[in-house]
């Protein structure tokens, strides 16, 4: 159960009503996240715009940047698992399954991502997303070097550091609040939809 109660949709201020109802539209359902944050309006604007800039790329995000849609979702589920964090894992594990079109890759990752069915250049993003994630300060030339022989820029290692960090935040408050995943993450991308 969440620590802390979340909030009526119709008691919150007019516009992150608004964004819930495009999300609930959009997914069928509304995640936690979105009312948890909102029992604080200021920080929920800033959180999501914030997210926005890193995570929707047609919206504010690295237009020159490489990295797919599927990656960005790939280095929140891996980290997101390295900092123990259900929601994040659960949540962001459906994204990557629906990007990716692989229903084993977030389960894969999550446990052990250099045992997962991902690509080289995959493998060299979250070796650095994880040395970012647990041991940031010891970053070095060489950490970018392996990013640049995948074909990395320094905007898209730039892009894998900041998304590794802000979901650092995002994990420590999904924690502390006992924020607990939506049922219907569980299934979104394990099974065909049928048509």
């Amino acid at each position: 159960m969440n620590r802390f109660p979340l909030p009526e949709l119709q008691d919150l201020p007019e516009d992150i009503r608004l964004k819930i109802l495009a999300v609930q539209d959009k997914a069928g359902f509304v995640p936690t996240v979105f009312l948890l944050l909102a029992r604080r309006p200021a920080e929920w604007r800033a959180f999501f715009a914030y997210h926005d800039a890193l995570m929707i790329k047609e919206e504010g995000g690295n237009p020159t940047g490489s990295l797919t849609k599927g990656d960005r979702e790939m280095i929140v589920t891996t980290t997101s698992a390295a900092n123990h964090c259900l929601y994040c894992v659960v949540a962001h594990g459906a994204i990557l399954r629906i990007h990716e079109k692989k229903p084993l890759l977030a389960d894969q990752v999550a446990v052990n991502y250099r045992k997962a069915d991902i690509s080289p250049r995959q493998q060299a993003m979250l070796d650095f997303a994880m040395k970012v994630c647990e041991r940031s300060h010891e970053i070095t030339d060489t950490d970018f070097e392996a990013l640049h022989a995948q074909g990395f820029t320094d905007e898209d290692a730039w892009d894998i550091a900041a998304i590794t960090a802000f979901f650092g935040l995002s994990n420590r408050i999904a924690s502390f609040s006992n924020m607990q995943p939506n049922a219907e993450f569980y299934l979104m991308g394990r099974v065909p939809k049928i048509k």
